[in-house]
């Protein structure tokens, strides 16, 4: 059976071109154009598309708009094609992403369509086609409140239940996050679930690349009360607040300051989770936790299990709350994982961990 897509762009001559590049592959059906986000929306309910391709620019009801809509009452995966790069209209790109879209990729000029393009384009859509959407209950709030936590808490996986943190005399000096499908959305989760006094430093991997990932963590820092900012090379690592590895460049920490490398990818990813999981277990042992959320691929696994392997606290994501469960998958087939749990139960795991087994800073 083909892959059914609609295509939501309001540029007919870009709209035309996506349809006939995906019409190359025999496996792909275009069954819908829509040129405004309401027609998307329409369209969506209408045909029911396996997937959904999705400008965030459009006339009527925005990219933004028909995506809140769209994962609130009809969810279908969507990438967002996107050639709107000045940082306003990159926040509603993050906003979409946090809302439940997939993933995001650039757009090109439409006389640069070229091979490489085209064939990345087929094969994100094909990707993205194949993740079961979640239903996000923020598009049926009013927009005063989409920027809210949700009023109910997402399904817990019945079997798997929250693990308490064995009490112990350790020191809890650092905290680390890594995640890619589905990441934003589940950092912001847990952002705004963790206590305002959360007093472990959060350095983060989150794997968006450019040109979208250069202002992610300014973004970030409106979405809740912990403070944000992307990491620069050789500052000390701080008392606190989150720490965001820059897009294209691996994050690390030695001899307590934050380091920035441009080593070769892991993973085909830059920055790699496993890089900074891997440093900050030779560097802090047994005084750090670790947590791998939702994403594709294998990156973070083997960093994680370097983690418990030093004797640090060590989370993944479960299946039931991933939008993607690759990454945390291969963190529980390798037994890097001391705990599984779902989304809700992260944040006060990690707010348990900070608070039980003590909290403090190398000197």
């Amino acid at each position: 059976m083909k892959l059914r897509v609609l295509i939501a762009e309001d540029s007919l001559t870009v709209r035309k071109r996506l349809s006939e590049i995906l019409s190359t592959d025999p496996d792909v059906q275009v069954v819908g154009e829509a040129e405004d986000g309401g027609q998307a929306i329409e369209l969506c309910r209408a045909l029911k598309p396996d997937v959904i391709t999705l400008d965030m620019m459009m006339p009527v009801m925005s990219g933004l708009a028909a995506a809140e809509y769209i994962m609130a009452y009809c969810p279908t995966p969507i990438l967002v094609v996107s050639s709107s790069f000045n940082r306003g209209e990159l926040y509603k790109t993050y906003d979409a992403l946090a809302a439940g879209v997939v993933e995001v990729m650039e757009k090109p000029s439409a006389d640069r369509m070229e091979d490489e393009w085209e064939s990345r384009f087929i094969k994100m859509v094909k990707l993205v086609a194949r993740i079961k959407p979640i239903t996000h209950l923020r598009g049926r709030l009013s927009r005063k409140y989409t920027l809210e936590t949700p009023p109910h808490p997402q399904p817990q996986s019945p079997s798997i239940a929250a693990q308490e943190v064995p009490d112990d005399a350790r020191i809890i000096r650092i905290a680390a996050i890594g995640a890619s499908t589905g990441g934003p959305r589940a950092l912001v989760d847990i952002l705004r679930s963790l206590p305002v006094d959360f007093a472990l430093p959060l350095l983060v991997v989150v794997h968006i690349g450019d040109p979208f990932g250069d202002t992610f963590a300014q973004w970030l820092d409106g979405q809740s009360a912990h403070r944000v900012r992307l990491a620069r090379d050789g500052d000390p690592v701080p008392a606190r607040g989150v720490v965001l590895a820059p897009s294209g460049r691996h994050l690390l920490v030695h001899k307590g300051r934050l380091a920035l490398s441009d080593q070769p990818e892991r993973h085909s990813c830059r920055p790699s989770v496993d890089v900074l999981f891997e440093s900050i277990a030779e560097e802090y042992g047994q005084a750090a936790v670790g947590c791998l959320l939702t994403g594709m691929g294998q990156d973070g696994g083997s960093g994680l299990l370097a983690m418990r392997r030093a004797g640090g606290v060590t989370i993944a994501q479960d299946e039931a709350t991933s939008a993607v469960y690759g990454m945390p998958r291969e963190a529980a087939l390798l037994g890097a994982a001391q705990q599984v749990l779902p989304l809700p139960d992260i944040a006060p795991a990690l707010a348990r961990i900070a608070s039980r087994l003590g909290h403090g800073n190398p000197p």
